[in-house]
């Protein structure tokens, strides 16, 4: 369960986060590509913040995590610089995917007919007996 502490830093951050990483993406000559940050979920010792990204085009996201990934330090001195008058310390960025809207249209896609492990059982993965 997250304080309200938590739930007020990852906010500030969600914010600010999302400014700084589509100028960037904009400024790096990444036309048509889109970066929401979903999620920020800050430790409970305040020190890390998890920050999970939604990236379109889907193909594009690996490549801009790694890319992103990279350049943490800037992005998190940028961030510092906006939120120094909220925050005292600026936690750890870690950066991760979020395909739960994959994995929903994968569900959605499931129920609708499109995959059927019954008709195609190499969808299912292969399971050891005990």
């Amino acid at each position: 369960m997250e304080s309200n502490r938590q739930k007020k830093i990852g906010t500030v951050l969600q914010q600010d986060l999302v400014d700084v990483l589509q100028r960037a993406a904009s400024e790096g000559g990444l036309r048509g590509v889109i970066i929401s940050v979903s999620k920020v979920s800050v430790t409970v010792d305040l020190s890390i913040a998890k920050v999970y990204l939604s990236i379109f085009p889907n193909n594009e996201a690996q490549k801009l995590l790694e890319g992103i990934r990279s350049n943490t330090p800037l992005i998190r001195h940028e961030l510092s610089q906006r939120t120094r008058h909220q925050l005292r310390r600026m936690p750890q960025l870690e950066f991760f995917i979020d395909d739960s809207l994959e994995y929903i249209d994968g569900i959605e896609r499931s129920l609708e007919g499109g995959d059927n492990p019954l008709d195609n059982p190499d969808l299912l993965g292969k399971r050891k007996k005990s």
